[in-house]
Formats: C-alpha cells, structure tokens, sequence
C-alpha cells in the first residue's frame, strides 16, 4: 500500500493566512501579530504543513511543563518560543484550543535596516521545533513585554517612526533570545555532553569501519540526523562545548585518523586519501596542511 503523502500549502499573504485561522484581516500587510487564544481553524481546513515566506517566531504555553535534563528537572513551566525562517515548513494550527502569540514578519520589512542581513545570523531559525527555546518565568516577562509593544505600535496610527520602533523591538527580542538559548545550551550541559559522546562514537565508528571509503566523509546533516537534531543546533552546542562547529568537529576527527594512518601504515597518499573519502588526494592534501601546517609528506617524514 502506497504510504500517503503529507500534504502543504503555500501561503502568499497575511490576509490569506489570517482568514485561513479565522481571523480579521491584518493591521499590517508585512508584519503581524497573532493572539492564539482567538483563532479558529475549522476541521480540515488547513493541510498538515504550511509554507509561508515570513519570519515567524511562536510562542506557545504547552509546549513542556517540565524540563528534564539529564538526572534534574528544571521549571520551564511559563512555555517557549519556535522559530521558522522563510519558505521553511511548519506544521498547520489545529482545531484545538492553544495559547500563546506568534510574530510574523516578511522579510522586505527588514530592507533598508541592518536587521535585513543580520537576521540571517540567528541560526536558531533553522532549528527544529524538538529545540525549542524554553524560557523561565523572568524570561517570558521579557519576550511578552517586547511583544506588547510591538502589537501597540501596530493598533496605534502608523507614522513615520512605527517602523523603526518596530525594528529596533524585533532586535531587543532576537539578541535576548540568542541569550536565552546560550543558558539553555549551559542547562542542557548534562545532555549535551551525552550527546557529544554519541557524536564521537558515531564518528569512531564511520571511520574506524572505513566507511569513508564507500560513503564518502560524513556530512554534518548526516550526523545531525542520527542523533535527532538539526544541524544548526548541533554546530551551534558543539560551538558551545568545544569552541568548533559539527563541520569542523568532523574534519578534525579525520585528521586524527589520517595522522595515524601516515604515522602508522605504509600507504601512499593517495591511498590515505581516497581511504578517508577524498575524490582527489590534492584535496585531502590542502585540507590536512590547512589544519596542521605541514603537509601529509612532511608530517609523515617528521614523525618518522
């Protein structure tokens, strides 16, 4: 039996997603903020996954009541925030009842500022929705205070300052929640270095089974995958805890491998390289010297 496919809808305008839930149409065609608590999605209304090109950051109140890290629990009773950049899918409103706000914000409202190209830099829109920000109560203050006062900047007459009010709320908010995300990284130490050991397990394992020379070398995607995580969160704790991101992480545990088998075997070269994934040795070549100033022949040679 053919499995069925989820289905997704492109949505092209605020006016479209809010008469999609059930709302009035928005104060706003490019930016827009959603009370949960009036929405009113009729039963398959929505399909299970939208596309909409907007930033847009929930917050919701069930999304854990309890926070368990490691052997601890840690009150993140006061709910989180998801965040999904343009184009991304995230999955549809239902029918039942939820509360919190979600902020959505086309990108052509940042030109001009320099927000525009900075938002790219917040890598926590491309984490998944299992890596949501948890916040504490005083967190939640903060966010819902920001929030307040761009939802009244919105109801109040628009000028020629609303939206560089806006903007400068919409900042204080994305830097507040870069910091609140380093202390959930800093909780979460337990866990993470779990998963730091699982990452180098996996890594020990790809590389001590020669899979590099079938399957290539291990892409960050790939390791994110098997230890349930978007990349971007994984370079971003890896970042925290070791000071490399999960591509850097990758190449450093092939060059370990490439200085045992330089130190360690009779292979040439070029047999070291396609060994370790490598199409053409010139690569592995650069890469090695890149990381260790020497190159595979001279680092061979001064360990002999």
């Amino acid at each position: 039996m053919k499995k069925q496919e989820t289905t997704h809808r492109k949505i092209d305008s605020l006016h479209d997603f809010h008469r999609a839930l059930g709302l009035p149409r928005p104060l706003h065609p490019m930016i827009s903020m959603i009370n949960l608590d009036d929405v009113n999605v009729l039963p398959d209304a929505l399909p299970e996954m939208m596309v909409l090109n907007y930033y847009k950051i929930a917050y919701k109140t069930n999304i854990a009541s309890q926070v368990r890290y490691g052997q601890n629990h840690y009150d993140f009773s006061e709910g989180g925030l998801i965040f999904t950049a343009p184009n991304q899918l995230f999955e549809s409103p239902d029918e039942t009842k939820k509360s919190g706000y979600v902020l959505l914000v086309h990108p052509d409202f940042l030109l001009t500022y320099p927000l525009a190209k900075k938002i790219k830099d917040y890598g926590y829109f491309s984490y998944s929705a299992n890596e949501a920000l948890h916040l504490s109560d005083r967190e939640k203050t903060t966010i819902l205070s920001i929030f307040g006062i761009i939802l009244e900047e919105l109801e109040s007459r628009i000028d020629d300052f609303s939206q560089d009010v806006i903007i400068s709320q919409l900042e204080l908010l994305l830097n507040y929640c870069n910091r609140f995300y380093k202390r959930q990284f800093i909780t979460r130490k337990a866990v993470n270095n779990s998963l730091l050991e699982k990452l180098e397990a996996i890594l020990e394992d790809y590389f001590n089974n020669q899979r590099t020379a079938t399957e290539g070398i291990p892409t960050v995607h790939y390791i994110a995958g098997l230890l349930h995580l978007s990349p971007s969160y994984l370079s971003d704790m890896l970042r925290l805890l070791t000071g490399q991101n999960a591509q850097q992480h990758i190449h450093t545990k092939m060059i370990q491998k490439a200085k045992e088998l330089l130190s360690g075997t009779d292979l040439t070269i070029s047999e070291i390289a396609y060994q370790l994934g490598f199409e053409h040795p010139q690569s592995f070549s650069k890469l090695f010297k890149t990381k260790t100033k020497l190159s595979p022949v001279d680092f061979r040679h001064s360990f002999n």
